[in-house]
């Protein structure tokens, strides 16, 4: 993962180089969707909603040359419904909320390597070491 949203790139920039106050987010979460359309914007359409779907909390190791990767697995709730074709991933800011560029903002995002199609009853999980970001 190494698209940051213009939401985040504006706070960076804004922080590093105009000293203007930014507050990181406390915890961060990992979002899973079936489109691109709006992750680069911070005005997502297409997370999923399906049965037992919920944003899960990721911890991140230290990073080393710009890289780091999920430091425990991350795994989803077993759907309860089909969740459609999961396509992109992003690293957002509020547990819940979608109410997005007010209560929630993504941070980072990216297409997975490869799209998964969730169907009930199945359970999506990112093992520790395979979420990848990487600032370049």
């Amino acid at each position: 993962m190494s698209e940051f949203s213009n939401y985040y790139e504006n706070k960076i920039g804004d922080h590093m180089l105009r000293n203007q106050s930014f507050t990181p987010p406390t915890a961060i979460y990992l979002a899973l969707f079936t489109a691109e359309t709006g992750l680069e914007t911070n005005s997502p359409t297409s997370e999923v909603t399906g049965t037992n779907y919920a944003r899960q909390a990721i911890t991140l190791d230290a990073f080393v040359d710009g890289q780091s990767s999920n430091s425990t697995d991350i795994e989803f709730p077993q759907a309860g419904s089909n969740w459609g074709t999961i396509t992109h991933c992003a690293i957002v800011d509020h547990v819940s909320n979608t109410n997005w560029g007010t209560n929630v903002n993504v941070l980072m995002w990216s297409a997975l390597t490869e799209s998964k199609t969730v169907n009930s009853g199945e359970i999506i999980c990112f093992s520790a070491g395979n979420l990848d970001v990487s600032i370049a």
